[in-house]
């Protein structure tokens, strides 16, 4: 069991309380060959749903769709982009949980703030958010989560800063998330990133390794073939 492996697999346990780690878990970080798409949706799974243990999700996707929405975090670039994937997967179930065409931008956002997989655009505080009432004054995002952090309500952080109830609530999710994973050490944010990321890169390489192979071995067969 590499380092890796060894993180996640005590992450899982203390989120848990559970020492049944399945042996998937205990493999999937162990070489290039390990790192396939099953065993690090399987693990990605095991940390899913030991974050709905633990925190509870804003939306009705099940597991395998925030899985889905964590490893299209790292291959998207916007929101609209993992919704339309996320419409796809759905709409080939027959079971699905969530009607497809109910899946949008916000919905992966929201998926996303309930893995503390955040977006440095979440913390953008702009112009073209704000109401058009009047009380469009921009704020500091580190203010707002200043706020949140001392426990002030939306309409408390509104009011001190100058801005609507329904525009703070928006980044005021933001900021509870960016505090629970700070608690957490950031802990579930890495072990995705770790798992995706790395997971292309090893799979870059392990493909690699494949072609350099059959390269080899194409060498070896015409050089014994013109001895």
């Amino acid at each position: 069991m590499d380092e890796k492996t060894a993180e996640l697999r005590d992450l899982f346990v203390e989120t848990t309380g559970s020492e049944s780690v399945t042996e998937r878990q205990d493999a999937a970080r162990g070489t290039l060959v390990d790192a396939d798409a099953e065993s690090v949706d399987g693990t990605a799974r095991d940390l899913v749903a030991a974050m709905r243990e633990r925190y509870g999700f804003s939306t009705d996707l099940a597991d395998d769709a925030y899985v889905l929405v964590a490893r299209s975090r790292f291959e998207e670039e916007n929101d609209e982009a993992v919704a339309a994937t996320l419409r796809d997967a759905l709409a080939e179930l027959e079971d699905a949980a969530v009607d497809p065409d109910a899946v949008d931008a916000e919905t992966v956002r929201r998926a996303r703030l309930d893995l503390h997989l955040v977006r440095e655009s979440d913390r953008e505080v702009g112009e073209d958010d704000a109401d058009g009432d009047g009380a469009d004054d921009e704020f500091a995002y580190d203010d707002l989560k200043r706020l949140t952090a001392a426990g002030n309500s939306i309409v408390e952080c509104a009011e001190e800063l100058g801005a609507t109830p329904d525009r703070v609530a928006r980044y005021a999710a933001v900021a509870r998330t960016d505090i629970a994973s700070t608690r957490a050490n950031d802990r579930f944010r890495d072990a995705f990133r770790d798992l995706f990321a790395d997971a292309d890169i090893e799979g870059s390489l392990a493909s690699d390794a494949r072609e350099d192979g059959l390269e080899e071995a194409t060498e070896d067969i015409e050089t014994d073939v013109s001895l």
